[in-house]
């Protein structure tokens, strides 16, 4: 299934040196919002595809679920944070 998501970008650099992006995920049916947490700087079409693959695998993850343990897997990534709009 593609999805055509529109991503829109922030960053600053936080003191630790690690960059902190705010990134929007526009979609009419589930508008999200999120953080990425990277050890550098990256160009930006690089940040895109990093949080694209991210959200990508967490979709994937989520219909990967057990019907007899129907709980989302845990995440594993603490560089990665998504929510609901």
């Amino acid at each position: 299934m593609e999805r055509s998501d529109k991503i829109s970008i922030t960053s600053k650099t936080l003191a630790s040196g690690n960059c902190q992006v705010k990134f929007f995920v526009e979609d009419e049916r589930q508008p999200q919002y999120g953080y990425l947490l990277m050890s550098e700087p990256k160009p930006v079409g690089d940040i895109i595809d990093e949080i694209k693959s991210r959200l990508e695998k967490r979709r994937f993850d989520e219909m990967n679920l057990n019907p007899f343990f129907p709980l989302a897997p845990a995440s594993d990534d603490p560089n990665f944070y998504l929510f609901s709009a």
